[in-house]
């Protein structure tokens, strides 16, 4: 199965065309599928597809895929056969074209309900007819969509990964350093400063391993792999609440799998980022 992005600023959706319907950081799925979080759209209930514009994706096994958002005055129970879903319960099940899809698609439908006037005059802006695009009819300025980069940090020392609670996190669960790239910087500095102000903690031979789409509202997330060069833990207290050199058989609760932050922890886990 394959996700291709294709914006098609000037085509209307089919009866047989794709959708992901969205509510907040739920989407719609038929309960007894969880797996397939796209649907015809001929096939979705009424009230999933009134009220906003729907937006195309792009082609899913060469099928238009398009993305609507629940109105808020829709917020109603859905009919039987259907429920909501939180993404980031589902994002192991999924085949990574459907995981691509559904991060194309709430990226975009929150740049949508974000970007409704222009930044510099304040006009209501107006879709692009040429791109994936809202232009403004006063002063000509171009909004596009836009995506927050963030890298994410696995340091090793010896026989032992760097894990730590953030302030967000549930009692018990570590993950791996993760923080947005400031404005002027490379991913290279990012990285170093990010461990440097959560831990206090330097480190050396920074190396890339994958990236990964991750709407909440619109990261994207660079994963990399670190050697531990110096200095003792020492957490910022306002994000970070603990930090800790675990090993492997003595882990605490991680990301769950589909998760890049997962994938960094078991590359080191098996042995294959030494």
């Amino acid at each position: 199965m394959i996700f291709l992005q294709q914006p098609a600023p000037l085509v209307t959706p089919a009866p047989t065309d794709l959708c992901v319907v969205a509510r907040r950081d739920e989407i719609l799925i038929n309960p007894e599928a969880p797996d397939r979080p796209v649907h015809e759209y001929a096939a979705l209930p009424a009230f999933g597809v009134d009220g906003c514009r729907p937006l195309h994706l792009g082609l899913l096994d060469g099928r238009r895929c398009w993305a609507r958002e629940l109105a808020p005055a829709d917020d109603k129970p859905l009919p039987p056969g259907w429920a909501w879903a939180e993404v980031r319960a589902l994002t192991e099940v999924w085949d990574p074209a459907y995981f691509q899809a559904v991060c194309c698609a709430r990226q975009l439908l929150w740049w949508a309900a974000t970007r409704r006037h222009c930044g510099r005059c304040g006009t209501p802006l107006e879709d692009s007819d040429r791109e994936r695009a809202r232009r403004c009819p006063s002063c000509g300025e171009l909004a596009f969509p836009s995506q927050a980069p963030a890298v994410i940090v696995a340091v090793v020392r010896d026989d032992r990964i760097l894990l730590a609670h953030n302030r967000n996190f549930r009692p018990g669960f570590y993950s791996v350093i993760a923080g947005f790239v400031d404005p002027g910087e490379n991913l290279e500095q990012a990285a170093a400063r990010e461990i440097r102000e959560e831990t206090g903690l330097e480190i050396t031979d920074l190396r890339y391993v994958a990236s990964q789409p991750w709407p909440f509202p619109n990261s994207l997330m660079l994963g990399f792999t670190a050697r531990y060069r110096s200095g003792e833990i020492c957490v910022d207290g306002r994000e970070i609440e603990a930090a800790e050199w675990f090993t492997r058989d003595a882990l605490p609760p991680v990301p769950r799998p589909g998760t890049l932050s997962r994938r960094l922890i078991e590359l080191w886990k098996n042995g294959e980022n030494s």
